[in-house]
């Protein structure tokens, strides 16, 4: 082994992080970008190149927060609010997504891309609320269709139909429709959410949840340290606990 070798400069683990992106070695790259971090905290730069490698692996979470830490470290530069912006579109948080893109084409008023960005985003915001209303009203009406075949069923199939009476038959209808009705938009509001929580914290990222294992080491360390008796106190003791 060189003993000699230079250690890599920031440049170098850079330069390594982006061929790594070009080839679609992705978690390489992480780790390139993660080392020259280390080396050079304030780089926003870095930070971004990162966010691009996690979002490509689709770690959202991973992704906004290196986002997050380029437009803190540089507010003023735009490719850090679309960094946000791309994770946010991707999660389907597209009212986040709209304001960060926003905020990017403040700052660079002329790039075509953030320009077609905010369309897209505004263009899928609407797209959802006509799929929300087309699914709804689905439901309605799969409820209505259900309704009236539970009523045609009753009265072809049965020697004693029981819903007969007109007003008891259009509530059955109605009821049901609403039943599918809002069975419709609750599932619409499960898959969103579900979409929209690629953008929670991983769970072993959650505070409280436990140590890590080194500090539960020393942790165990310090027990150890604290109940460690000499032999004539453990003898002591001894003694006092058979009296």
């Amino acid at each position: 082994m060189d003993t000699n070798e230079e250690a890599p400069t920031v440049e170098d683990l850079k330069a390594k992080g982006n061929e790594c992106v070009k080839n679609g070695k992705f978690v390489e790259s992480i780790l390139h970008y993660s080392h020259a971090i280390k080396l050079d905290q304030s780089n926003y730069v870095l930070y971004s190149n990162r966010s691009l490698s996690f979002f490509k692996m689709e770690q959202y979470y991973l992704a906004l927060e290196d986002a997050k830490e380029t437009v803190r470290l540089k507010p003023d530069w735009a490719k850090g609010y679309f960094r946000m912006a791309e994770v946010q579109y991707a999660a389907g948080h597209y009212e986040e997504a709209l304001q960060s893109y926003t905020s990017a084409l403040r700052l660079q008023s002329d790039d075509t891309v953030i320009r077609n960005a905010i369309l897209r985003t505004t263009q899928e915001m609407k797209h959802n609320h006509r799929v929300d209303e087309k699914v709804s009203w689905l439901g309605a009406g799969v409820g209505i269709i259900v309704s009236v075949a539970l009523v045609f069923a009753d009265r072809m199939l049965t020697s004693a139909p029981t819903i007969t009476h007109p007003i008891v038959t259009a509530l059955l209808i109605i009821c049901v429709a609403m039943l599918g009705y809002a069975a419709a938009r609750a599932y619409r509001f499960y898959m969103k959410t579900l979409r929209r929580s690629l953008l929670d914290p991983p769970v072993d990222l959650l505070p409280g949840e436990k140590t890590s294992s080194k500090e539960e080491l020393n942790e165990t360390d310090k027990e150890e340290k604290h109940h460690r008796y000499t032999k004539a106190q453990a003898r002591q003791r001894f003694k006092k606990g058979k009296s």
